[in-house]
């Protein structure tokens, strides 16, 4: 049985996936390039930096590392909805785009609800 870190750690995993399949499928214009490997970047980040966080050395580390997970997942949103804006008339973009949108701000709410918690813990 997977424990809650391990099932975070694989949506992580679906969320990169995802992000790189809805890039595979756009035309190879300049800005679909520029949007996908930023998107790429973003969305491979929070997984790995979760994976920093959790076998951080301290609860500071912890804390900063998931920090950085909600900034990327931030930033993932921001290239899928530039995406979604310059290929939306593509079937299937505007909706996978909003699925990978609404998985993002559920990151961010985890990330953050997890980032305060550790820090009153820390006494902060």
């Amino acid at each position: 049985m997977k424990t809650t870190s391990e099932e975070l750690y694989e949506r992580l995993l679906d969320f990169a996936k995802k992000s790189l399949e809805l890039v595979k499928k756009l035309p190879k214009t300049t800005y679909n390039i520029e949007y996908g490997s930023q998107l790429i970047r973003s969305s491979g980040s929070p997984g790995a930096n979760y994976i920093e966080a959790v076998e951080g050395s301290s609860r500071k580390d912890f804390i900063h590392r998931l920090k950085i997970c909600r900034k990327e997942s931030k930033e993932s949103i921001h290239w899928l909805r530039l995406i979604k804006y310059a290929n939306g008339q593509i079937v299937g973009v505007a909706e996978e785009a909003d699925e990978l949108i609404r998985e993002a701000g559920e990151f961010i709410k985890i990330f953050t609800s997890s980032i305060l918690t550790s820090q009153k813990n820390l006494g902060k």
